[in-house]
């Protein structure tokens, strides 16, 4: 299989803008696509936002690393315009299945033969978007963790029709723009990460909307009792409300009222988690 060359990421929300300029700052040429000129300047701003974190975070960042890698990046609103010479997308969009695979329709009539399909789903099984692939042989998944430039993981999952050679080009994709591979060797509902993380958020916020204690003093015993340096709303706040509400939303009786506390406690008043500012907690600025 040729070596991955051309990179595009479809969605240019917090991770998606992160697996671009990681992406670009490994010395791959990437397309962005996102919907509408809108989603393109915020894209920009978070784009111009990391240029900022790199310099700041990354060993050996310096300008002329990271104006190159601005430079690498290309944004469209146009699908076709942006996949026109792919070796690989990854795809990034919101975690809703039914959008996945009317994305995945479209791009299988866009894009090259040549191409390779990954999704970044947190949750959802890559087999129930496969078929909608047209390509299920070079469908993979390809799960990043936030704030990829410290929490470098990226796990590779496929299914049992994907070519064992488009595995292994992932794996290597991923080392070569700086991440950890993990392989998983069969399909699991949230990779490693998320089947350890999304039972502990969900179990943070049944105490919160329960009134049993404040997100605040639930976030203190998981530090103290533990030694973790974040608690479960901390990380809400970083990967976002709006993800952790859609995965909700679209589960049990049970979670769709947990998404319902978000919604109407937090999402509604626009306290989003980082990137607006305000989530369970305060920033003094507004982050990537």
């Amino acid at each position: 299989m040729d070596k991955i060359n051309k990179v595009t990421v479809l969605g240019t929300g917090v991770l998606g803008s992160q697996i671009a300029f990681q992406t670009a700052y490994s010395g791959f040429e990437v397309s962005v696509y996102d919907i509408d000129e809108a989603a393109i300047a915020k894209a920009r701003q978070r784009l111009d936002g990391l240029f900022e974190t790199y310099e700041e975070e990354v060993a050996g960042a310096d300008g002329d690393k990271l104006h190159a890698a601005l430079a690498r990046i290309a944004l469209h609103t146009d699908l076709g315009a942006a996949v026109a010479d792919a070796d690989l997308v990854i795809e990034a969009i919101p975690e809703v299945l039914e959008l996945k695979r009317q994305t995945y329709a479209r791009l299988d009539r866009l894009a090259p033969e040549k191409t390779i399909f990954a999704t970044n789903s947190s949750t959802l099984l890559p087999s129930a978007i496969k078929d909608a692939t047209g390509r299920p042989d070079r469908f993979i998944a390809l799960h990043f963790a936030n704030q990829i430039w410290k929490f470098n993981t990226a796990e590779v999952m496929g299914t049992e029709d994907t070519d064992p050679k488009v595995f292994d080009a992932l794996l290597a994709f991923a080392a070569d723009i700086g991440m950890v591979p993990i392989a998983l060797h069969k399909e699991k509902a949230g990779y490693v990460l998320n089947s350890l993380l999304v039972p502990l958020l969900n179990a943070a916020a049944e105490l919160a909307a329960g009134g049993y204690a404040d997100p605040h003093d639930v976030d203190k015993v998981w530090r103290i009792a533990t030694g973790a340096p974040l608690g479960p709303f901390q990380i809400y706040d970083i990967i976002g409300l709006t993800t952790p509400y859609n995965i909700l939303s679209h589960g049990s009786e049970h979670t769709q009222q947990l998404a319902a506390w978000l919604k109407e406690h937090y999402i509604d008043h626009g306290k989003l988690g980082v990137a607006s500012g305000e989530g369970f907690y305060r920033y003094d600025k507004t982050p990537n």
